[in-house]
């Protein structure tokens, strides 16, 4: 095995190496410099398209169509895009792998799963006009620079809002770039733009000159982190400096005659210059300096640091040689500093070799120690076997240690889906745990696109795949088969869908009325059988309506309810429709007495008769001797209110009446009474009542000389009782001779007549009653009960 260090190159007092991934990417027919190429961060997909500004090989009509073909990076073809929407002035990736096309009219469309569906909007603000320049992205959004220099910057994919930046000055913009909001200090975005000998910065609110020599500038290119800025001169200069534009890091000159093809960081600390046959590396300088790198730490030729000495005794340890054991002692202080550098070495590592031969050298220092967490070789060796596989030319992504816990295993394994790479991406999810359900539901969804096979076949096959995984839900794969025409396979596979609520939204939206009802019915949900209903009450004729619920009673009853509170008119039609004559006339009844005049009380008591005309049966027959009662009610009331110049609209019969007794006008209530044939028993308890509620005892004293009561004398005694007329009240006991004794001597008690209540009980001989109401009172009234005892005699 060749040394780690063959491919190392010194750059200043840093070591920089090129790895090589992958052997004849690309066809060699290819000419890469004729095209815009645009990669995806975290080793992702690679975006090509033919440069229209230059000339190309002629190969036929086929390949003379425009295309945007996507690439893994080791060149596997992943999805080649047919493109007729005009030049394309912007190529780029979103941090989630969506390939971003923006065109010369200010259209955008974000490619989403590397699958050929987008979802597109517009720049607005003048782009159609005035045309799109050129665009520059970072992992959430992008600003697209107009031809009349304006600058309109969209900060989220998902909820594309272009905003117009601070207007800039016009001329000739040379070069531009832009620092990513995640940089700056505003959290917005800033565009940097090169004009004639300056640099402008533009944010949202203005445009300021930096006021910077030497211009004009070629390229300008801002570092990962947001900090430093390189600027290339046209005279070949290669300045660095800080991103707040106070400090100059560095310079350097190139002494091309040419300008280079492209300015780019290389991580934080070093600058790329690409030529034609010519990459120029400028390495770190001053405050860019980073950190020591473990790798560098470990293979640096001469070093002496505890981690090559461990990898070294790896080494004699395999020629059985003792200077392992040496080697051993020798870094016995810092073999935990040492153990821990070659796992994180080895994390570094492309090649698998060395990889081994770190985690070995690691394996062998944590065995000597006597305490040493192994979490993180534990962890390593898991990393290290995912990177090496999708690493792999067959999954083409070359992710490095630290891209992979940038990116997180969640959105590793949702590339790995979007590339089909199904078997890998259920073994990483097992391996960490994680869910594995939209797995699953992205291969059903793409068997459901793109298979040929029966329906029914199709179904069959997504079932008894997915059967053993509970909980999935099958509303996403019936959809894209709607979407894709396939509306009795969406059907079939909505059966398997346990969720209602997930089930009905998409049978809606398919025009499947009465099964999405059936399956709302079905859950029990109330709100989403009233989420049907609504749905369907305004998509269908009343007629349709009404008989779609005819079979369906729980339905029915839910749409009565709801009617009843809010639309009366609906459950009038309701009513009509099912033919329930004495609901609609009740209804009917119900409104009028929600009527505030007469004529539209009597017009609505009318229509509510009218109703039952024909019925025959005892309820029929008893509502309209109702209804014929109310009108009469109804126009007495109108007299009444003529008359007395009272409001005698909306009382009930017998409140009426009552209302009349109060008021002194007991021949008109008698006739009244008279009229409707209002028994007598209840006449005199309406007269009662009313007499005593008016506080007309006189009257009251006479109506109960004149006749005996057919209602009995006790309610005289409580009503005029509790009105406080005990003197009237207890004239009235005598008068209840159904009573036992017992209960007049209570009712004597109540008017404060203690010694009629004795009498009651002398009447009786109830000796123990008297001595009971002899303890309730005292004095004068205690000597009379006293008398009353001794007259009954001693007790035996």
């Amino acid at each position: 095995m060749s040394s780690p260090t063959a491919d190392w190159e010194r750059v200043g007092d840093r070591f920089y190496r090129k790895i090589k991934l992958y052997d004849a990417v690309f066809d060699q027919d290819l000419e890469l410099e004729n095209y815009i190429i645009s990669g995806a961060p975290y080793g992702g997909a690679i975006a090509l398209y033919r440069d229209e500004s230059k000339l190309h090989t002629y190969r036929g009509t086929q390949a003379a169509k425009s295309t945007i073909d996507v690439y893994s990076c080791s060149g596997k073809l992943i999805r080649r895009i047919n493109w007729d929407k005009g030049s394309i002035r912007g190529l780029g990736w979103s941090e989630d792998e969506n390939l971003v096309i923006v065109n010369e009219d200010g259209a955008v469309r974000c490619y989403f799963d590397l699958q050929g569906d987008f979802s597109q909007f517009s720049l607005g603000h003048g782009a159609e006009q005035h045309k799109v320049e050129s665009c520059r992205f970072w992992p959430s959004g992008f600003v697209a620079l107009l031809s009349n220099n304006q600058l309109v910057v969209v900060y989220n994919y998902h909820e594309a809002r272009p905003k117009l930046l601070a207007l800039p000055p016009s001329g000739t913009v040379h070069s531009w770039t832009i620092i990513p909001p995640t940089y700056t200090l505003s959290r917005g975005v800033e565009v940097l733009l090169a004009f004639e000998q300056t640099i402008y910065v533009v944010d949202v609110s203005e445009a300021e000159d930096r006021v910077l020599p030497n211009g004009p500038f070629k390229y300008i290119s801002v570092s990962p982190n947001g900090r430093f800025v390189t600027l290339y001169t046209e005279d070949g200069m290669v300045w660095v400096i800080t991103s707040d534009f106070q400090n100059k890091i560095g310079e350097h000159e190139s002494k091309a005659k040419t300008p280079p093809k492209d300015v780019q960081w290389c991580g934080n600390d070093a600058v790329i210059l690409a030529w034609e046959d010519e990459v120029l590396l400028m390495g770190p300088n001053g405050a860019i300096l980073s950190g020591v790198d473990e790798t560098e730490d470990i293979f640096k030729p001469g070093s002496t640091s505890p981690a090559s000495i461990l990898l070294d005794a790896i080494d004699q340890l395999e020629k059985k040689s003792p200077k392992a054991d040496d080697n051993i002692r020798l870094i016995r202080s810092d073999l935990p500093d040492a153990v821990t550098a070659c796992v994180r070495a080895a994390g570094q590592e492309f090649s698998t070799h060395w990889q081994k031969q770190l985690l070995r050298a690691a394996s062998f220092g944590k065995s000597v120690l006597d305490l040493y967490s192994s979490d993180d070789f534990v962890d390593m060796c898991e990393v290290l076997r995912i990177l090496n596989a999708i690493r792999d030319y067959r999954i083409g992504l070359p992710m490095s240690y630290d891209q992979y816990r940038r990116l997180t295993s969640e959105k590793l394994i949702q590339r790995l889906v979007s590339r089909h790479e199904y078997l890998f991406a259920i073994k990483l999810s097992e391996g960490l745990e994680s869910p594995m359900d939209t797995i699953y539901v992205h291969w059903a969804v793409q068997k459901v696109r793109n298979s040929s096979d029966d329906e029914e076949e199709i179904c069959q096959t997504i079932v008894t795949k997915l059967h053993n995984h509970p909980g999935i839900s099958f509303e996403r794969i019936a959809r894209a088969a709607y979407d894709e025409g396939r509306a009795h396979l969406a059907t079939q596979l909505l059966n398997h869908e346990t969720r209602a609520g997930k089930q009905v939204p998409l049978l809606l939206s398919m025009e499947e009325d009465e099964i999405a009802l059936d399956k709302a019915l079905e859950s029990g949900d109330t709100d989403l059988v009233f989420f049907v209903l609504l749905h369907l009450r305004k998509k269908l004729p009343l007629a349709s309506f009404f008989r779609l619920l005819t079979a369906r009673p729980v339905a029915t009853a839910l749409v009565e309810s709801s009617a009843r509170l809010q639309d009366s008119e609906l459950l009038k039609d309701l009513y009509y429709q099912d033919d329930r004559r004495l609901d609609g006339a009740n209804l009917l009844f119900s409104e009028a007495l929600k009527q505030t005049t007469s004529q539209t009380k009597n017009d609505k008591v009318k229509l509510a008769a009218k109703l039952l005309s024909d019925g025959k049966d005892p309820a029929s027959t008893f509502f309209q001797k109702s209804c014929t009662e109310a009108q009469a009610l109804i126009r007495v009331q109108a007299g009444l209110d003529q008359d007395f110049e009272a409001d005698y609209s909306g009382l009930s019969l017998n409140e009426t009446l009552l209302r009349l007794i109060n008021t002194g006008h007991i021949k008109r209530a008698t006739k009244i009474q008279s009229d409707f044939k209002i028994p007598e028993k209840t006449w005199w308890w309406l007269r009662l009542r009313g007499l005593v509620a008016s506080r007309k005892f006189d009257e009251l004293e006479e109506l109960s000389r004149q006749r005996k009561s057919p209602i009995g004398w006790e309610p005289f005694f409580n009503e005029v009782l509790s009105a406080g007329n005990q003197r009237l009240a207890a004239v009235y006991v005598p008068k209840c001779t159904s009573l036992t004794a017992q209960e007049r001597s209570d009712m004597w008690m109540k008017c404060g007549m203690t010694g009629k209540a004795g009498e009651e009980l002398v009447k009786i001989k109830d000796v123990n009653a008297l001595e009971e109401l002899r303890g309730k009172v005292s004095g004068a009234q205690a000597a009379d009960i006293d008398r009353m005892i001794a007259s009954l005699g001693p007790r035996r």
